[in-house]
């Protein structure tokens, strides 16, 4: 998906970002998803339009905590040359940001790598938590654990001291408050749909020295995504994610290393349905209803 008939700035592993003009970026959202840090050969239909789709409803939904750079999703603001009727529900033009290089990361509960550092150290992220909570507990309170972003490999959890030494106490204070803001208010709206956000990511960045969010929001990639219902202290509940796809690569001798496996259908068909549920249960919108639906097949 590199041309659109724009500068091609970036290709990361979904999206791609171009240059818009007028100090703006098109950023793309493909059908790509990867697993282990390797790219998946097949996509998973409309995966790029959930995404897109659901960070434009938390832009609007959560716009009162902190500005964003979402200028439009719809193609007859894009540069003529990138109106193209493949790209339509794929697409944000926004305004160029300068990013924080830090992952704005928060945790609500005791689950992945905060429970790896629980159970060693009682911690997590360096914060010492109550003795004898189970994997997956409710923490008392959200955790700001920032990391890195790493050129390659692992992005590398930093203290908030380490966060304030790379982009200043003032702003590192701001981005923690309103990245725990935006945690807690996702989170209750989600909660009251069915769905826990055990921990999520947050990009943020600055435009005319103003604090803005960015990239995506609260969406299955960046976040932790659990059904209410399935949620039981001690266990791992399902995720609205990539579930599917890890459990199958889990059950292989794959050595998590390029190339990867040829995924069944039966695979890219639950994903795929992971994700539209997530975005349809959240927003209470229909992903019909979100420009540039897939033909799948067999269907009219």
């Amino acid at each position: 998906m590199s041309d659109v008939g724009l500068a091609h700035l970036h290709a990361g592993k979904v999206r791609d970002l171009y240059d818009a003009g007028d100090g703006c970026v098109l950023v793309v959202t493909s059908d790509r998803i990867s697993a282990f840090d390797v790219v998946m050969a097949e996509p998973i239909p409309d995966k790029g339009r959930v995404l897109t789709a659901m960070s434009a409803f938390w832009f609007e939904q959560l716009g009162d905590v902190a500005p964003h750079h979402l200028v439009s999703t719809e193609l007859a603001d894009l540069p003529e040359p990138a109106r193209r009727p493949e790209l339509a529900g794929r697409v944000m033009l926004c305004r160029r940001a300068e990013m924080l290089p830090i992952e704005c990361i928060v945790r609500g509960y005791l689950t992945g790598s905060a429970w790896r550092e629980y159970r060693q150290e009682g911690t997590v992220h360096g914060e010492a938590m109550p003795p004898g909570l189970p994997e997956s507990a409710r923490l008392p309170k959200p955790v700001f654990t920032p990391s890195t972003k790493a050129e390659s490999g692992h992005d590398e959890n930093i203290s908030f001291a380490r966060a304030a030494d790379l982009v200043g106490v003032d702003l590192a204070t701001r981005a923690r408050d309103v990245s725990l803001e935006l945690y807690r208010r996702g989170a209750d709206w989600a909660a009251e749909r069915g769905i826990l956000v055990a921990d999520t990511k947050f990009e943020l960045g600055l435009i005319d020295h103003e604090l803005v969010v960015a990239d995506e929001v609260l969406t299955p990639d960046s976040s932790r995504f659990w059904p209410a219902e399935r949620w039981v202290e001690g266990a791992t509940p399902p995720s609205f994610d990539k579930e599917p796809l890890r459990r199958w690569l889990a059950g292989l001798s794959w050595d998590k290393t390029p190339p990867a496996p040829t995924l069944p259908s039966e695979v890219v068909v639950a994903t795929r349905a992971r994700y539209i549920d997530a975005y349809e249960r959240i927003s209470g919108r229909s992903l019909d209803d979100w420009p540039g639906r897939a033909q799948l097949p067999g269907t009219c």
